[in-house]
């Protein structure tokens, strides 16, 4: 079993996150690489109009009937959602087994998404809505007023440059709380798969399980982001240097179209790779993360233990199956039944072990 059963630093998170991806790496990029294939194959035909004769050049890609790219979108955008979903339930599930020392593959992983999918694509729509639109919704209740007063005032220089740095100001605002709601709501998809909860009582116990790690949750993003950053930039460097090169091998006009085409297909290849490579590490450590808040606020490994020894039930049903054999319940009279003797093995959520 790899369980660790004591509270974690962040440092010793980040080491397991990387430990985890290196020992089951085709695992995490292989699963991770379902909803980026999908993307890839839209990307394909799209990029087709910069190779049609005269496309590029006129710029008649922009004439398309703009309710024909409403539709298109509004039909990739939920097909897009579930393929991610499915993509990021079964990375979690991966996590979830490797840590109790299963060996998952890629083909039961997915599978084992299947029965309880619709309740994770509800949870990912609960927390775009709660983490994302809500903020903006009120940034834009609050700045529309505010743009009406900066068109009433136009002879007035120093109102609008100050309504305007109110504007500013609420933006900021606005961006700070979504990443603050997003960071708090990290462990609901790790809660949804490992306690079998529904769409809302995931948001509800991340919240509750974020408190006390949000700080940890926003600087392994920020490490996350620059590192994918440094990469992209890497990879970007040949596809800018071949922009540079192929109209200076040509008359100039004519290279232009296949120097920007072949510059697109190095980008869109390097970004593949990119979000293939470093997808899973984020969603690995909000597991980690999740286990790791559970030991410091509910005593898990206290739970555990008594699982391993027979003297309570899993609370959850992905316990390993060996775990499930042995945790039989006893009879309440029976003489070994420690938890009666002992209480609850969860001690009180005021209680934060460090």
């Amino acid at each position: 079993m790899d369980i660790q059963l004591r509270p974690s630093n962040l440092g010793e998170i980040l080491d397991r996150t990387a430990q985890f991806y290196r020992r089951n790496f085709w695992l995490y990029v292989g699963t991770a690489t379902l909803p980026l294939l999908f993307m890839f194959a839209l990307a394909i035909p799209a990029g087709l109009i910069f190779v049609i004769p005269g496309m590029a050049t006129n710029g008649a890609w922009v004439n398309f009937p703009t309710w024909i790219i409403a539709v298109l979108i509004l039909i990739v955008m939920p097909i897009y959602l579930a393929v991610y979903v499915y993509s990021y339930a079964a990375i979690t599930q991966a996590t979830v087994s490797v840590h109790q020392g299963e060996k998952p593959t890629i083909r039961a992983t997915l599978k084992s998404v299947q029965p309880r999918f619709w309740t994770y694509y509800w949870y990912m729509i609960l927390q775009g809505i709660m983490a994302a639109l809500l903020p903006m919704a009120a940034a834009t209740a609050l700045i529309a007023p505010l743009i009406f007063l900066m068109v009433r005032s136009a002879d007035d220089v120093a109102s609008r440059i100050a309504l305007g740095f109110l504007m500013f100001l609420i933006v900021v605002v606005a961006v700070g709380v979504m990443f603050w709601l997003t960071f708090s709501y990290m462990l609901g998809m790790a809660a949804c798969v490992v306690e079998k909860k529904t769409a809302w009582q995931s948001l509800v116990r991340s919240w509750k399980l974020s408190r006390g790690a949000r700080d940890r949750i926003f600087v392994t993003y920020l490490l996350v982001f620059a590192l994918a950053f440094a990469i992209s930039m890497a990879l970007a460097i040949p596809a800018l240097i071949l922009v540079a090169l192929l109209p200076s091998t040509g008359s100039g006009a004519p290279f232009s179209s296949p120097a920007f085409v072949v510059a697109e297909i190095v980008r869109v290849f390097a970004n593949f790779a990119t979000q293939v490579l470093l997808a899973p590490v984020f969603m690995i450590a909000a597991v980690l993360f999740y286990y790791d808040q559970r030991i410091r606020k509910e005593g898990y490994d206290i739970e555990w233990m008594m699982q391993r020894a027979g003297l309570a039930q899993p609370q959850t049903q992905s316990a390993p199956a060996e775990i499930s054999g042995l945790a039989q319940p006893l009879s309440p009279g029976s003489p070994g039944n420690a938890a009666e003797a002992f209480g609850p093995a969860t001690p009180p959520d005021s209680v934060e072990r460090r």
